[in-house]
């Protein structure tokens, strides 16, 4: 019966979506919604991109395990991610009118960068996406009492996203994201209510948080222990910003004040919402002490499913499922969407640029199309990751790569191409040795490879002008000679 309902649910948002997808009839409406999305849809859609399988089964799971200190990645690197590109990013991207971020790259230090900084971006989808498939895949296991294997949740899933992401671009991905977020707020904070109840209220729950030293945020004042910390809260917080979905999501709205506005209240939402799923693993080692125990061990993942489906009666059970495919779909959708017009916009189009604009929306469709088989083989092949490494190892890569270029093109007129390109080299290189050697268990190798961009950039970009006044000085002297 449950699992007949989440099928219905599935077919009632590729309805809503394929409606959505009638206002499509160009590139600009596939990828940015043509601009016209009000501020409360750019809250809605922004909050629902973030809040995916590692919110509702990730956190949790990493919470129980190491209190708040231990989730400062995502939700707090994440929720203030969004923040900061609302208070820094949003403005100055938003006036430049383009299609993609890697639009930016190519304004700013030209081609080379352009493709090398989109195929970071791309590239970190395919962890996050993964992610979102990887939990689908669950949700039909556990619906079906294990007659679905993960693998085959996972491709229903990828189908069920595919069949609006597909034909109306960013318009359905906005439309059924502001619907799926009614029913996850909804969903969640009844079930959090409920839950509260059956472990004694609230106050029980939260007490029983401190007994176990839950709200413990920061680290010992270790060098090692703040370092890594550090890292940690970096990764999202600044790995995030130079991608194309949060990048998407201020495009598409219709004046600059919802492009600034949106994403620092989604963010906001964000991260205070990210507490109900704290909150529901807490009440579950109340409510069912010795299962969650095993589970912990087990999977920490599928702790509240089983609290769902096994202490809490059907309206509660039709609710977090409604819930929690909500979240998935809408993060997924979102990051199907991304990389496919990242790639034709900014790699495609090079060898194709006298195409018209109706080809060209194909061509967006056909990359949808792959890019999904591609994600789907993945994750299949990745099972049994945990979906919150899945998507912390996502954001590392854009962090090294393409986050200093951005923001030291935006903010620092003497960044030059050359300094571009040394920041994402010696970033990425620096990443690498960092993450096959054991200088990675000393000093994170995400944040080596942030200061070795950083330096990389000041390098490129002021080595030679230096060497150039030096140059010049000298023929000076000799001249006086």
């Amino acid at each position: 019966m449950l699992l007949t309902l989440v099928i219905v649910y599935l077919l009632v948002t590729i309805a809503i979506g394929l409606v959505a997808a009638k206002r499509v009839k160009n590139t600009a409406d596939f990828a940015i919604a043509g601009r016209h999305l009000p501020l409360y849809m750019i809250i809605t859609t922004t909050f629902a991109t973030w809040f995916g399988s590692e919110t509702v089964l990730g956190i949790p799971a990493k919470f129980i395990e190491g209190g708040l200190g231990n989730v400062v990645e995502d939700p707090f690197g994440a929720g203030f991610c969004l923040i900061l590109v609302g208070l820094f990013f949003a403005a100055k991207l938003y006036r430049m009118t383009l299609l993609t971020i890697s639009d930016y790259y190519r304004e700013r230090y030209g081609r080379s960068v352009e493709i090398i900084c989109s195929l970071i971006i791309m590239l970190s989808y395919l962890g996050w996406v993964s992610a979102q498939v990887t939990a689908l895949g669950l949700v039909f296991n556990l619906l079906s009492g294990g007659t679905i294997s993960v693998s085959t949740g996972m491709v229903i899933g990828v189908l069920s996203i595919l069949a609006y992401t597909l034909f109306g671009g960013m318009w359905s991905v906005a439309v059924t994201d502001f619907i799926q977020m009614i029913i996850l707020v909804v969903g969640l904070s009844v079930i959090a209510v409920f839950a509260g109840n059956m472990a004694g209220g609230a106050g029980k729950v939260i007490d029983f948080a401190a007994s176990r030293d839950l709200f413990r945020f920061l680290p010992e004042p270790r060098f090692h222990d703040v370092v890594f910390f550090i890292a940690a809260g970096v990764t999202m917080m600044f790995g995030s910003i130079p991608q194309q979905d949060v990048f998407q999501r201020v495009m598409s709205a219709n004046n600059l004040h919802s492009a600034t506005r949106g994403p620092i209240i989604g963010g906001i939402c964000y991260i205070l919402f990210a507490f109900v799923p704290m909150f529901l693993v807490a009440s579950a080692l109340i409510i069912m002490p010795t299962e969650t125990a095993a589970l912990l061990k087990d999977d920490p993942q599928k702790v509240l499913p089983t609290l769902v489906l096994a202490k809490m009666p059907f309206v509660m059970q039709v609710l977090f499922f409604g819930a929690l495919l909500s979240a998935l779909k809408s993060t997924a959708s979102a990051t199907l969407l991304a990389p496919s017009v990242t790639f034709t916009e900014n790699i495609w189009r090079q060898f194709r640029p006298k195409v018209s604009d109706k080809e060209h929306l194909r061509t967006m469709r056909i990359t949808t199309l792959v890019f999904s088989m591609l994600v789907l083989a993945y994750a299949i092949r990745m099972e049994g990751t945990s979906i919150y490494e899945l998507v912390s190892g996502a954001y590392q890569v854009p962090l090294v790569g393409a986050f200093v270029p951005l923001v030291f093109g935006l903010y620092w007129k003497r960044a030059t191409t050359q300094g571009a390109i040394f920041a994402i080299v010696l970033g990425l290189l620096t990443w690498v040795v960092f993450l096959a050697t054991p200088a990675g268990t000393v000093f994170p190798a995400q944040l080596a490879g942030l200061l070795a961009a950083l330096s990389g950039m000041l390098i490129g970009s002021l080595g030679p002008q230096a060497l150039r006044n030096t140059h010049a000085s000298h023929h000076h002297v000799v001249g006086v000679d």
